[in-house]
């Protein structure tokens, strides 16, 4: 097409005393000297100059006959000259009488201006050229108009029925296109609601279109509304196919509902419908994801007694919950049993396996794998060599996973995202900053665009390397980026500016989650909190962990040591008490940290035989205690020999 309609939106009306001048200089019989000339003013003159030509000459004003006429034969360099003069009226007329050309009006709507057309014009469009053989213009243009939002849905389906009745059309595919384009525009709830407006006209949908909205509406999440479709269609008696039922097996299965999904295939046997693949494929899906792998072999072996041959997806399922449960034995049998029935398994299916041998730290068994992949011709994937990269980063082996990342780029296949993470993380969890950050800049070399795991992995480095100005700088242009943080970021940050003493900027950044809106947690509290107790200022860290429970976040034993541990060094043991039988009533159970700190604080308050008691009950526990325990006890008890004495 020579332009779309979104860029007939935009374009400005031209004066109409230049398009008159241009089809003058185009169609009058001038001569050829004439016909030649290039008028030597611009527009602005040709409005203020009185010209004998444009004087004298008589314009005949375009009707919707001459229109109709000029688009028969083609004229789409008049109808652009002259398309900001016509009027809806004419327009809509000349569509009608053209109702039997869809493919002329087709090409008519490319000319379509915004300011001089109305709702009419679109709907009589869109009810014609929906008459053509194929589908794929008329619902483009539908798309074009849904995304202009110039007209509200229900503005459109009443003009539509307005169109489909004038034009004595009985055939629904205008609604049906409707509501598809809504579905591809993933523009669900507007989908629905024209669905609704066609049940209430008593037009009924075909089931291809109520198939693409169970679809969508999975998608996106509403499931409500896809029960609720599903029930309309009944009390419409719009038939169900094979399809509709797989959809709304595969949407039991995601809820975890397998039982009612095997009755789902009970119901459409009664119907007359028979079960396919897919349907089996969703519900054995369905019973890996809840890891019951029985579950899933019924379901297998019931296909294969229906007659229903299961295919590599049916048997990659299986090998992906044999792998889960660590039954890579199994997995292994299973895909040579697939190969002797003539089956090629998959990349995904390699995949699983590799990626659980990774994950037993396994990794000759996973390049085993992804050899044997590569000799039966199988295309190894950017998921095969990641998870083969992490598991090398994992080992500590960054420089063999930067070999593997160059055997990607030998292979022609482009490291993603993903790729870059792992490698970025794996350095500056070794320290590595230099690296780390040179990847970075590769990332962006490349055109990647680095995330906040980038980020927090960048930031993670320069924090143990105790760089925190420029920690602070790289927060600054995460910002600008327009990168939303998350909570791991920031409590990287946090805690590097509380292991530097820095409380006000560690505080500055708590402030800073609530300006980006992102939930401060138990670690951003309790690093805080050990922040202020370092410091002495206990009273700084109990308002904390107030905050911390306004937030609904209850403080773990991390917490309550910090507190405890803070009240101890300063001598103040009644709070530190009152904060351990806090504590213990919140049920959490004192920890070696527990009663090291309160030992230690007792002891320098000169009560020893406090401590001792704390020292048996510790003991009786089965917690054993550590060298700084006993050395406490011995000094706060002043002698060695007092110590054995009480047969501590």
């Amino acid at each position: 097409m020579r332009e779309s309609f979104r860029r007939h939106v935009m374009k400005p009306c031209k004066s109409f005393d230049l398009i008159v001048l241009k089809h003058l200089n185009s169609t009058t019989s001038f001569g050829t000297t004439q016909g030649q000339y290039a008028f030597p003013f611009s527009t602005l003159s040709i409005c203020q100059t009185k010209s004998p030509i444009a004087k004298t000459t008589h314009i005949p004003p375009v009707t919707p006959q001459s229109l109709q006429k000029s688009i028969s034969s083609s004229q789409w360099h008049f109808i652009e000259q002259i398309s900001g003069t016509l009027t809806p009226t004419t327009i809509s007329t000349a569509l009608y009488s053209l109702r039997t050309s869809p493919t002329l009006v087709l090409q008519f709507t490319e000319y379509l201006n915004p300011n001089n057309t109305d709702i009419e014009c679109y709907c009589l469009s869109i009810a014609i050229i929906c008459q053509l053989p194929s589908p794929k213009s008329s619902l483009q243009f539908i798309k074009t108009l849904i995304s202009s939002r110039r007209f509200s849905y229900n503005d459109v389906f009443n003009g539509l029925v307005a169109a489909r009745e004038r034009l004595g059309i009985s055939s629904t595919i205008v609604f049906d296109l409707w509501i598809k384009g809504f579905c591809e525009l993933k523009r669900a709830d507007e989908a629905f609601k024209c669905f609704y407006l066609m049940k209430h006209k008593g037009i009924l949908p075909k089931i291809e279109t109520c198939n693409n909205m169970l679809s969508l509406f999975i998608r996106s999440n509403h499931t409500h509304s896809t029960w609720v479709l599903f029930a309309e269609m009944f009390r419409l008696k719009i038939n169900p196919t094979v399809y509709t039922y797989n959809i709304m097996v595969n949407l039991l299965c995601k809820e975890g509902k397998t039982k009612k999904a095997k009755e789902f295939i009970a119901n459409m046997e009664t119907l007359g419908l028979k079960p396919n693949v897919v349907t089996y494929n969703t519900i054995i899906n369905g019973y890996c994801a809840k890891k019951d792998l029985d579950g899933a072999k019924r379901v297998f072996n019931r296909m294969k007694a229906k007659g229903i041959q299961p295919d590599t997806y049916s048997y990659g399922a299986l090998v992906s919950c044999m792998c889960k449960e660590e039954r890579f034995n199994d997995a292994s049998k299973l895909m040579s049993k697939m190969e002797e029935i003539g089956l090629v398994p998959t990349a995904i299916t390699y995949n699983t396996l590799i990626d659980a041998y990774c994950n037993k730290e396994n990794l000759e068994m996973a390049f085993h794998y992804k050899d044997e992949m590569v000799k039966k011709g199988i295309q190894p994937s950017v998921s095969t060599y990641n998870s083969l990269i992490l598991a090398l980063v994992f080992e500590g082996k960054e420089s063999e996973a930067e070999d593997i990342m160059e055997e990607m780029r030998i292979e022609k296949l482009i490291p993603d995202v993903i790729t870059y993470n792992i490698l970025i993380n794996g350095y500056c969890r070794s320290g590595n900053a230099q690296k780390a950050f040179a990847l970075h800049d590769e990332m962006i070399t490349k055109g990647i665009n680095p995330t906040h795991v980038t980020y927090t992995s960048l930031i993670k480095v320069l924090n143990k390397r105790n760089r925190m100005t420029e920690a602070d700088n790289l927060f600054s242009k995460i910002i600008e980026r327009g990168v939303l943080p998350d909570v791991m970021m920031f409590n990287s940050l946090i805690d590097g500016h509380c292991a530097n003493k820095n409380m006000e900027r560690a505080v500055f950044y708590l402030k800073e989650m609530d300006r980006v809106k992102v939930c401060p947690d138990e670690v951003t509290y309790n690093t805080l909190m050990q922040g202020h107790c370092r410091e002495g200022r206990v009273e700084e860290a109990i308002r904390v962990f107030e905050e911390m429970k306004k937030r609904g976040i209850e403080g773990d034993y991390i917490s309550f040591n910090t507190l405890i541990s803070g009240y101890s060094r300063r001598g103040d043991m009644k709070e530190a008490l009152k904060i351990r039988d806090d504590m213990v009533s919140k049920g959490f159970n004192p920890t070696l940290l527990t009663y090291t700190s309160l030992i230690q604080g007792l002891c320098k308050n000169n009560e020893g035989h406090h401590a001792e008691k704390l020292y048996k009950e510790m003991v009786s526990k089965g917690i054993t205690p550590d060298d700084n325990t006993i050395v406490s006890l011995i000094e706060g008890m002043e002698s060695v020999d007092k110590f054995l004495e009480n047969d501590l």
